[in-house]
């Protein structure tokens, strides 16, 4: 089956990836978050992503971050906890556009590595994809059977960056509100 992997992050991907291809799937990693800030952010992610993809020789496709969007589309939410409404309704605005790009390229099926961090609700993710399109998402639980443990330990064999908040602004914490190094990947 031909599917449609959307990457929030190269370390949650790494396990998911992983999983589809023993599967027996054929993966393609879609990069699409539009809430990661600030734009430095957003490209570190985006340079581990290729990585990823690279070293599962699969293909990779990058949405071009739209952040005024996804504002606008949360707007109203900026003071909600963190695993709140504002956290719905980001999964809602990822999954939609996972879906929309499974359709427009004519994937089998798709699914999110957002299941693999254990801060990230699967259950409500399900509830998302299956809303979305409900006999063409692949409800799987990426954090089952270690698969977060196993997340970590790919991250450190292929040096991928490990960030400290899942993107937004609004979930930032205050001691990484300075601009993040660059990194060279190699």
């Amino acid at each position: 089956m031909r599917v449609l992997l959307h990457a929030c992050c190269a370390p949650c991907a790494s396990a998911a990836v992983e999983r589809l291809l023993d599967l027996g799937h054929a993966v393609t990693l879609f990069f699409s978050n539009h809430n990661i800030a600030p734009d430095g952010e957003h490209t570190l992610r985006a340079r581990h992503v290729e990585r990823l993809a690279a070293h599962f020789a699969v293909p990779l496709l990058v949405d071009p971050p739209e952040h005024a969007a996804w504002r606008r589309a949360t707007a109203g939410h900026e003071e909600a906890p963190e695993r709140g409404s504002r956290c719905a309704i980001c999964f809602r605005y990822s999954l939609a556009r996972a879906r929309d790009r499974m359709l427009r390229d004519g994937f089998d099926a798709f699914t999110t590595s957002l299941t693999t961090s254990p801060h990230k609700s699967a259950p409500l993710l399900f509830a998302i994809g299956r809303d979305l399109a409900a006999d063409r998402f692949l409800a799987l639980d990426f954090k089952a059977r270690d698969g977060f443990m196993r997340s970590c330990a790919l991250s450190r064999a292929l040096g991928l960056y490990r960030q400290m908040y899942c993107g937004c602004e609004f979930s930032r914490p205050s001691d990484c509100l300075r601009d993040r190094p660059t990194v060279t990947i190699s």
